[in-house]
Formats: structure tokens, sequence, C-alpha cells
């Protein structure tokens, strides 16, 4: 299998991807993303809640993740963190379906897990300073970790990949590199920059098969499975644009395939 390691970007990519990201990071792009829903709450524990909530369900067609995260806001009542802190996910039905193969049985899987590190942390951010996830050369997958441990605690040892992949050395764990996305980048246009606890120079790419398929395509990367390692590869590339802030790329990478000029339509 051919898995050239590629080291510099040719200036034609380089621009195009600079003038993507400008052009997609911008406040248009809030309205029809997922990225809304953390960005309606000030309180630091209701944007954590949700932007994980948002991420974990954020596969298939936009618009119906967006449908369902609105759903699933409502069935905190717009309040996440007190909800969680009440337990209310408890007197919810395991079988709802919230989206597509996530159930209220996940849901409540997730939240009991969540609840647990407010309890003993008070933010998601505390935790993630507390096992050092930023001190990590991969600190999203650090953090996926850990979590897995506090979740499989309070949940009778179970495990529940529909929450958070457990195959770590494998997973490009898209989902979460976004959610920190949002959380951890700092410009204050689209991303919240509301963590302390991870640098985003260390941030990682949320790989796709879309994003995947632009990069081969531009020539970044040559490794055919959107697995962990192609996610290091590409980011590492793409740390050699700004490495201070390698994930602002991940704007260009999409904004290319939603205008289709790559035939791609959806995330």
């Amino acid at each position: 299998m051919n898995e050239e390691i590629i080291t510099t970007v040719p200036h034609d990519v380089r621009e195009l991807l600079d003038s993507e990201a400008a052009r997609i990071n911008s406040p248009a792009f809030i309205g029809e993303d997922p990225v809304q829903f953390p960005r309606r709450f000030s309180q630091l524990q209701d944007i954590e809640i949700v932007a994980f909530l948002s991420s974990i369900i954020a596969w298939g067609n936009r618009k119906m993740i967006c449908r369902d995260a609105e759903r699933m806001l409502a069935l905190m009542d717009n309040e996440p963190y007190r909800y969680v802190m009440d337990e209310g996910y408890e007197d919810l039905n395991p079988r709802q379906n919230i989206h597509r193969t996530f159930f209220g049985e996940h849901f409540s899987y997730f939240l009991r897990g969540m609840r647990e590190i407010y309890t003993k942390y008070g933010s998601l951010d505390a935790f993630s300073a507390g096992v050092r996830a930023g001190d990590s050369e991969a600190p999203s997958w650090k953090l996926v970790e850990e979590m897995q441990k506090v979740m499989s605690d309070v949940n009778n040892r179970a495990t529940c990949s529909q929450c958070l992949p457990v195959n770590l050395q494998q997973t490009a764990l898209k989902r979460i590199n976004m959610a920190l996305r949002w959380l951890v980048r700092d410009d204050g246009i689209v991303d919240m920059g509301v963590w302390k606890s991870i640098p985003k120079s260390k941030l990682y790419i949320p790989l796709d098969v879309h994003v995947g398929n632009i990069s081969r395509e531009l020539g970044l990367l040559t490794r055919k499975a959107n697995d962990r390692k192609s996610v290091e590869m590409l980011t590492g590339l793409l740390r050699t644009l700004r490495p201070e802030d390698p994930a602002i790329y991940d704007f260009a990478l999409f904004g290319i395939g939603v205008e289709g000029k790559k035939g791609v339509t959806e995330k």
C-alpha cells in the first residue's frame, strides 16, 4: 500500500487552503452547523455538555444532525447542566431514538458519566487538566481514554461505542476532535475557545470520509484508510503551515467539499 509521507504542501494548494479557511471560518457558517448549539450557552458546563453531545451525533446529513440536536436540547429543557446534575436522564425511555443508532440508553450512559466528572472536577476542562490531556502528544485520545474509565465505572463496567470510540489505537476520533476544535480554538469567529487545558497547537483535524477524500485529491494524504494514523499524518503536514493552529484547515477541507469542488456535499 502506498503511504508516502508528504512533508511539504505545494504553494498553490496552500493558497487554496488559506483562502478557503478564511472564507468558511465566518459567522455565516454557524447557522447550518452543529457548532450553533453549544454557542447558545454561556455557562462552561452547558457548553461542554452540548458540544460533546452535538458532536457525538454528528454523522450523516447535516440537516438531520441539527434537527436531532435541537430535539436533544429540548429533552434537557434547554438546561443541560441542571438536567445532568438532577439526573433527569434516568427518567428517559432507554429505547427512545435520538439520532440514527443513538438511543436513550446511550444518552443516559454518557450523561451519567458526565455527572460523575462534574461532581468530582467541576468541569470537563478541569477533568482534562487533571488527567493532563494537554501534556499528551494526542490530547483527544488521552481525554477519551480517561473519560471512558469514568463512564465505565458508573455504568456497571459497561462500554458504549455509540458515545465514545473504544478502539483508540485505530479510530480517527473525528467527532471528539471536532468538539475539541469548538472548545479550544480561540479566534472568536466560529469556535468558542472556552477551554484552557489543551493548547490549540495540539488539536487534530476531524477526519471523516469527505475530508479524507479532499485531502487525497489535493495531494495532502496518500494513506487510504480514514484512521488515526491518517489523522496524524494529515495534521502533521498541516502543522508545517500553521504550527500554532493546524485545525483551522478543517474549515478549508470541509469548505472545498461542501462547495462541490471535489464532489463532496456533506460533512
